[in-house]
């Protein structure tokens, strides 16, 4: 199976932003914290060059709290600050305002010395589609003012928002890139509803989901949800299991139960990634 989607709307949305970054003071780059290796787009880096960056770590409800501590040691030793947010619930975004404004005081210093006057601060969210960049920038203004909902491609245009007298953003609609290479990050984007459904199937993502469980030793939750052992069987038997046991044999019923059991947070806190040794 292999995972690709990058429809129109998404490289019009690429080529946009590109240029409007040229106007951009601070870049926050919102990563979905159950799988930051694997949500962080490659090619953001190069796009910003020396512009700052604020690392996002979303749906920090959605991990272990201990696991936050460990994300945040690692992006400290590689001499970055990680930022934690629960766009759902508005957690960490005062911190996070505070760290945009911050960031941005350099900028209008450089315009008094050249004589200029003090402009806002001009922000852009980037991030891979569905990690919750609308949802944090409504949280932010503290009203809803961008569409958006638990699925991929809500945001399709780039759009200015004004936050606050000082700050300024840029919404923009998730960026991916144009071939996924690494498919086993892929499946998790996959499995975290990361990505446009029409990139996968779901069945497949579902058994690969019971297998990654498996390989990181929280099977047990799978077990006692489900009454089904997944250490007897392969993931793709479990799903075919699960649609027998509950379903009567409807495979594709079964497996969109785990994942949205998986992405509702019901199995728990369920992290897919761990900070590299």
């Amino acid at each position: 199976m292999e995972i690709q989607w990058y429809p129109g709307h998404i490289a019009k949305a690429e080529r946009q932003l590109k240029e409007q970054l040229k106007q951009v003071d601070v870049v926050l780059e919102i990563i979905d914290a159950r799988i930051p290796l694997a949500s962080h787009h490659p090619e953001v880096l190069n796009w910003i060059g020396s512009k700052p960056r604020v690392v996002v770590l979303n749906r920090m409800d959605m991990i272990p709290e201990e696991l936050l501590q460990e994300w945040g040691k690692w992006w400290e030793s590689r001499g970055e600050k990680a930022y934690f947010t629960d766009a759902k619930q508005g957690k960490g975004i005062k911190a996070l305002m505070k760290a945009t404004q911050k960031m941005g005081a350099a900028m209008n210093q450089r315009r008094r010395e050249r004589g200029m006057r003090d402009r806002p601060v001009r922000a852009v969210v980037i991030g891979f589609p569905n990690v919750g960049k609308s949802a944090l920038i409504n949280r932010l203004v503290n009203r809803k003012v961008v569409a958006s909902a638990r699925r991929a491609g809500i945001t399709r245009q780039l759009r200015w928002v004004r936050i606050s007298p000082e700050i300024e953003l840029l919404d923009a609609p998730g960026v991916i890139p144009g071939k996924l290479e690494n498919q086993k990050e892929a499946l998790k984007l996959a499995i975290c509803d990361d990505i446009g459904e029409a990139a996968y199937d779901n069945q497949r993502v579902a058994a690969a989901l019971v297998d990654l469980m498996v390989e990181l030793n929280v099977d047990s939750i799978l077990q006692s949800r489900y009454r089904l052992d997944p250490i007897s069987q392969t993931g793709e038997e479990f799903v075919e299991a699960l649609g027998n046991n509950r379903y009567y044999g409807d495979k594709e019923r079964a497996a969109l139960q785990l994942l949205n059991d998986f992405r509702k947070g019901l199995m728990g806190t369920i992290p897919l990634e761990f900070p590299p040794v």
